[in-house]
């Protein structure tokens, strides 16, 4: 990550065996790598995860709003594993 305060970037994701394209800022994106890596997981794993969490909440938000919540959340645990 070079920079923090950078616009979004488009990316084309395999979630269930669909494509679909999630716009996220770069350091979101380093993020899902990160947790991709520490899981041993590919990065469309790690969204896929996401994708059907985000599907089962009562007033699921849209899939690029899951991501960042997602990521946290995560990375709340991880500093307060309580």
């Amino acid at each position: 990550m070079t920079e923090i305060y950078h616009p979004p970037v488009k990316r084309s994701v395999e979630i269930a065996g669909h494509k679909t394209s999630i716009s996220l800022e770069p350091l979101f994106w380093d993020m899902l790598q990160a947790v991709a890596t520490r899981d041993g997981l590919p990065l469309n794993a790690v969204i896929a995860r996401i994708d059907a969490e985000r599907i089962e909440a009562e007033h699921p938000p849209g899939l690029a709003t899951s991501v960042r919540l997602w990521l946290t959340a995560d990375l709340r645990r991880e500093h307060n594993p309580c």
